[in-house]
Formats: structure tokens, sequence, C-alpha cells
């Protein structure tokens, strides 16, 4: 299993059986654009509905004839794109021959932003949990910190992706905590340093979480790793 990660939050998941995009703003990263051509997809989960998690996901999905999937309200309002959907709501999951995808809770809000218009609401945030090739990855969208992520680590927790910037999600502090009641083999930090509000230190956090006994890799927007 190969993990690419394009910055923000958005970030490649690909298997032999499978390849999956979370939260794909891709184009117009700060952290350095990337074409869509270089992100190909069967699956592209999305969060929220915020443009930073969701910029490219129709392109990306008609490119690449992906699937998105997306909590209820946000999925149908992807479908009148023409691509196809998977809706889910946070509780609920479903079991795909290459593995299973658990949609979870997040604390946030989730709303289109649209131009010259009020934003419009979108349903709930959410994060996933992903079961595939033996391995049990945790996509925490955009959150704050909640005691109810230990349930989410009921099934232990090979890879949590994390928010670290602060003012819209955790920040570091409360992502140490959230990594006390997750437990991940491993940790990256994702949703920092993409504009002034949110920027913090990356590798300040992974002492901070090492001095609490987790293990925290920083990726470089662009670098892959195997997991």
């Amino acid at each position: 299993m190969k993990l690419t990660y394009f910055g923000h939050s958005a970030f490649r998941v690909v298997t032999e059986q499978i390849a999956i995009v979370f939260d794909p703003w891709l184009l117009s990263n700060p952290h350095g654009s990337v074409p869509l051509a270089e992100a190909p997809c069967d699956y592209i989960l999305c969060s929220h509905a915020h443009d930073d998690h969701i910029a490219d996901a129709v392109a990306l999905a008609r490119l690449h004839g992906a699937t998105i999937v997306a909590p209820f309200e946000l999925a149908d309002y992807f479908a009148t794109h023409g691509v196809a959907t998977l809706d889910l709501m946070p509780g609920g999951g479903v079991t795909l021959p290459w593995g299973r995808i658990d949609m979870t809770p997040a604390i946030h809000s989730s709303s289109l932003e649209l131009p010259n218009a009020p934003a419009r609401a979108m349903g709930v945030p959410s994060g996933y949990r992903v079961q595939t090739a033996g391995r049990t990855l945790y996509h925490a969208g955009d959150t704050a910190l909640f005691g109810d992520m230990r349930l989410i680590a009921r099934t232990p927790l090979d890879l949590a992706l994390l928010p670290i910037g602060d003012f819209y999600t955790m920040g570091p502090d409360d992502a140490v905590a959230a990594l006390d009641l997750l437990r991940p083999r491993l940790a990256v930090p994702m949703h920092y340093n993409s504009n002034e509000k949110i920027r913090v230190d990356p590798h300040a956090f992974a002492t901070a979480a090492a001095s609490a006994g987790h293990t925290v890799r920083v990726m470089t927007p662009g670098e892959t790793t195997a997991l």
C-alpha cells in the first residue's frame, strides 16, 4: 500500500486492488498544483462540502470514471453533475469487493461556497475509516477533538490522518490528545500551512506526539510513502 500526500487534506491511497483519493483540492492547492491526470482513482472520498475538500471532485471523477463517496446531501449534489456517487451518513458504511468504508462523525460544518451568494448548507461533516489490503486507515476530515474518537479505534488503526492547523479544526495540542484516543500505528498531520490562519509547525507537533508515545510522519506535499 502506498500513500501520497498532495497537501492540505488531499491524499491518494493505492493498493493492488484500488486507488482512493481523499478530499481532492488539487489544481489550486497552495502546496502545489497537481494535474488531475496524475491522480488516477477508483473512488473519491469527500469529507464535507467546503471548497478546499471538494474543489476537483467532479472533474476528477469524470476523468477517471471514479465514484464519489460523500454524506447524503453532498452525494446528491454531485449526482446532479452526472457522476457516480455513493451516499453514506456517519455511523453507516458499505462493504465492497476490495474492503470496507465506514463514515465517521466529525465536529465541523459543511456548506457549498458559492460565488456572489451566501454559502449553501450541505448536510453533515464526516471522516472515513477505510479497511483494505489488510490495513485500516482513518481520515478525520475537518474536526474538533471529541471523546468518541476512541470508538473509531475499536478496529486498531494502522494510519490516522489528522488536522492540526487550529482555528477551524483541532490544533496541535488537541491532535496529540486525539492520538491518545485513536492509538494508530502511524499518524500523518494535515490541514495546516495552507493560509496564514492555520500556520503551525508540523515538526513541533511530531515531537510533542513522540513525547506522548506516538509515531508521526510529517509528509512533504508530493511525497509518497509505503505503509
